[in-house]
């Protein structure tokens, strides 16, 4: 009942005030606010692109924070250490299995702190790599060869990790992609045009994903 009470709330508000996302301001020393265009420019995006109606300011909290509930969708991202304390981990469990949607973007570096911590919030669950016919990938956007790589690092394949409860998506990690360097202004990173496009392209996939799953 409380479940069904929540998505009524969070219906009512998005309605309201618009799909709204949040950076999460994570501990351990890792840079929790890098790519500082990205949200804008990925918010932009979704409005100039979409039947979306979205909140066009970027919402910062900490996952203890209980405003982090007025939300449905929270973001990740930064490269080097991520540290949850057991407020951040109980508060981030409540809202994956009540409705909310986390997107995780490996920005190099935090795949070993990401991960551990993640164990902590759901000690009975892995990480599950995404087909390429997953409908995240292909639920506004069309990708058939799933996650597009933006930014090069090591070399690697981008693959999409995610977390399920009852066959449903809580949580989406794209890794060895970095889509938030894809977001940012063009001149941060000098990406192509076409790699900005499919970045912005895959971002609005996992908003309009995490919409309708």
């Amino acid at each position: 009942m409380k479940k069904i009470l929540f998505f009524i709330f969070i219906i009512y508000k998005i309605h309201a005030q618009g799909f709204s996302i949040v950076r999460i301001h994570y501990s351990g020393g890792g840079d929790w606010y890098s790519d500082p265009s990205s949200i804008p420019n990925l918010i932009n995006f979704v409005i100039n692109n979409t039947n979306i109606k979205m909140d066009n300011k970027e919402y910062r909290l900490k996952l203890d924070d209980p405003k982090i509930f007025d939300h449905t969708y929270i973001y990740i991202t930064g490269h080097g250490n991520i540290r949850f304390n057991e407020n951040e981990i109980l508060n981030l469990r409540k809202f994956l299995l009540n409705g909310g949607f986390l997107h995780a973007d490996d920005n190099y570096g935090m795949n070993k702190s990401f991960r551990r911590e993640m164990k902590k919030v759901f000690p009975e669950k892995e990480w599950i790599e995404l087909p390429k016919n997953h409908n995240i990938y292909n639920t506004y956007f069309n990708f058939p060869n799933g996650l597009p790589k933006i930014h090069e690092h090591d070399g690697k394949k981008a693959k999409g990790f995610g977390l399920f409860e009852n066959n449903t998506l809580i949580a989406f990690y794209s890794y060895e992609s970095d889509l938030g360097d894809g977001w940012e202004d063009q001149e941060v990173h000098n990406n192509p045009y076409e790699i900005r496009l499919n970045a912005l392209r895959m971002g609005t996939n996992i908003i309009w994903y995490s919409m309708v799953r």
